[in-house]
C-alpha cells in the first residue's frame, strides 16, 4: 500500500465478529488469561490492543517492523535515553526542542557526556568523536536546521553510534529517517500526528526486534504508557495527516515568501526557500519543506502576538489551528539566555506553525500584525 492508503487501513482491521470498520476503544487493564487463544494478553501497563493498533500504523508509515508508543514526546525521548550508561558520550544537535534540552541536562548529570554540536555543518560527521549515540532533530526546533540524514547515518556507523532522529517536525508524511539509515526515529505524536491539539503521546519506530525489545520492557517497567482513548485519538489523527501537511506546507511557503520583503523581518528561515542553507538538502530528503518557518522580528514580540487574530499564542505544532510564539519567551525559556544566543535564539525570534485555515487569510493575518508595529528600533 502506498502512504496515504496506509494512513487509512494500517492497523484498522474489521473487529472479528462484527465487520466493524473503526475498531473499538479497548479499555480492560486486565485479561482473562484462560480465555484467549494465544494467552498473549497479561496486563494492560503491558499490552493492550487499541496501542497496539496504532503501533502497527505508526511503524508502516515509517516503513520499520516495530513501533512502541509512549505517554508523551518527553517519555519516548526518556526511554531512548535510557540506552546510555554513565560515561558513554551523546553527541546532538546544538538546537532542540526545550523539553529535549532539560533531558540532555538530566542525562549530563546522570554521567552521560552530552556534546552539543552543529549536525548542519557538511564536515558535522567528523565531529563525532567517540559517541555513543548520534542525536539529530531535522529540521530543528526552532532555527530549521537541516541536517543531511543519510550522511549521519554513516558517520554514526561507522563509530558504532546509534543514530536517534527526531522526526516530529517532519513527520512520516514529509521524511522517513529510518529508510535513510536512522536507527531509532522519535514523534512527538502530540503534533502533526494527532493533529488536533487534543492529545498528548509519543512514538518510538526502528528495525531491531533486540532495541524493540528494550524499549518495550523499558516502558512496561516504569509504566509510561499512552491511555487507550489517547492512542484511539492518534490514530483517527493520522487519517487525515497528509491532507492537513499538504495544506499546511502551502500556507508555510506563502507565509514565508510574503515575508521576505518587509523591512521588520530579518533572518527568515523556512528550508522551503533557496536562500536557506540546507535548501538542497531539505529538497533530497524531504517531500515537502514543511509547514513552520521562523524569523526574527524589529518590534516588540509579545505585542505581535496580541495583535495577530487568526495565530494561536501557544506553543506546540503541527495543529489544525495556526499557531504563533517567541521561544525565548515560551519553549525555550528554560534554557539560560547566554546558551539561547549562543545558538542563535534571538529575544525577538519567532516560531509560526501554519495550520490549515485558508492561505490568503493567514498571510493576510500576519503581514497586517507584522506591518502594523513597524520597524521600531530594537
Amino acid at each position: 500500500m502506498r502512504f496515504d492508503t496506509r494512513l487509512v487501513h494500517a492497523g484498522q482491521p474489521p473487529t472479528p465478529g462484527s465487520a466493524d470498520l473503526v475498531p473499538p476503544i479497548h479499555v480492560a487493564t486486565v485479561y482473562d488469561r484462560f480465555g484467549q487463544p494465544d494467552r498473549r494478553y497479561f496486563y494492560g501497563r503491558g499490552e493492550n490492543p487499541t496501542r497496539e493498533a496504532l503501533e502497527e500504523c505508526l511503524a508502516a508509515l515509517e516503513e520499520v517492523p516495530y513501533a512502541t508508543t509512549f505517554a508523551s514526546g518527553q517519555a519516548a525521548a526518556a526511554a531512548v535515553l535510557s540506552l546510555l550508561t554513565p560515561g558513554q558520550t551523546l553527541v546532538c544537535s546544538d538546537d532542540v526542542y526545550g523539553g529535549t534540552h532539560a533531558l540532555f541536562d538530566a542525562a549530563a548529570r546522570s554521567g552521560v557526556r552530552v556534546t552539543p554540536w552543529d549536525l548542519s555543518l557538511p564536515d558535522a560527521g567528523e565531529r563525532l568523536g567517540d559517541a555513543a549515540m548520534v542525536w539529530v532533530e531535522s529540521p530543528t526546533n526552532p532555527l530549521l536546521k537541516v541536517t543531511d540524514l543519510a550522511a549521519a547515518a554513516r558517520a554514526a556507523h561507522d563509530r558504532g553510534a546509534l543514530l536517534v532522529v527526531d522526526n516530529t517536525l517532519a513527520g512520516p508524511a514529509l521524511q522517513q529517517p529510518a529508510t535513510l539509515g536512522a536507527d531509532i526515529v522519535l514523534h512527538s505524536t502530540s503534533k502533526s500526528l494527532a493533529g488536533h491539539l487534543d492529545v498528548i503521546g509519543g512514538a518510538l519506530a526502528y528495525h531491531d526486534p533486540d532495541l524493540h525489545a528494550r524499549l518495550r520492557d523499558y516502558r512496561t517497567t516504569f509504566g509510561n504508557v499512552p491511555s487507550p482513548f489517547d492512542c484511539h485519538q492518534i490514530h483517527r489523527g493520522l487519517k487525515t495527516l497528509a491532507l492537513r501537511v499538504a495544506r499546511q506546507c502551502d500556507s508555510a511557503r506563502l507565509l514565508a515568501e510574503a515575508l521576505q520583503d518587509e523591512p521588520s523581518v530579518s533572518a527568515l528561515r523556512y528550508p522551503g526557500l533557496a536562500s536557506h542553507p540546507q535548501h538542497r538538502v531539505a529538497e533530497r530528503q524531504m517531500r515537502r519543506p514543511g509547514s513552520l518557518l521562523s524569523f526574527v522580528y524589529a518590534g516588540d514580540p509579545e505585542a505581535l502576538m496580541r495583535r495577530v487574530r487568526l495565530f494561536a499564542p501557544a506553543v506546540s505544532l503541527g495543529g489544525v489551528r495556526s499557531l504563533i510564539e517567541c521561544p525565548a519567551l515560551m519553549t525555550h525559556r528554560p534554557v539560560p539566555r547566554p546558551t539561547r544566543l549562543r545558538l542563535g535564539i534571538d529575544d525577538h525570534l519567532i516560531r509560526v506553525s501554519a495550520g490549515i485555515e485558508d492561505p490568503d487569510d493567514l498571510v493576510g493575518d500576519l503581514l497586517a500584525a507584522v506591518r502594523a508595529g513597524g520597524s521600531a528600533a530594537r
